[in-house]
């Protein structure tokens, strides 16, 4: 299942949580439920959901004298080959400017076509 349709399949109050956890980058497992404007409880099994959905990360923390956990969005995978000509990465990986008639892009283009 693609990640968009595991997503898809997630409750109202899930999309929310989701969505404010990337939306922050992060946040205490004790704010989140405050920031969604649900219960502690409901909050924690929104963030179990999403945990065991592989759709963030949870770390013990120490906020406010109190532990809690610190829930961040899970890294996405990414696809590499898309950058790939054979093996060739490509060029402008890392370079502010290219030349489009630069030897290195011509080179990874003919490696695109003929080796998809």
């Amino acid at each position: 299942m693609s990640t968009a349709e595991a997503e898809a399949e997630l409750s109202e109050d899930e999309r929310a949580g989701l969505e404010l956890i990337r939306e922050t980058g992060g946040v205490y497992q004790s704010d989140f439920w405050k920031k969604l404007d649900v219960s502690s409880r409901k909050g924690s099994r929104i963030v179990e959901s999403l945990l065991a959905k592989d759709f963030i990360r949870r770390e013990e923390a120490v906020y406010n004298g109190h532990t809690t956990y610190f829930v961040t969005p899970a890294p996405k995978d990414l696809d590499f080959s898309l950058l790939m000509a054979g093996d060739l990465l490509s060029p402008f990986i890392g370079e502010e400017d290219i030349d489009p008639r630069s030897d290195a892009l011509s080179h990874w283009i003919m490696n695109l076509a003929y080796n998809g």
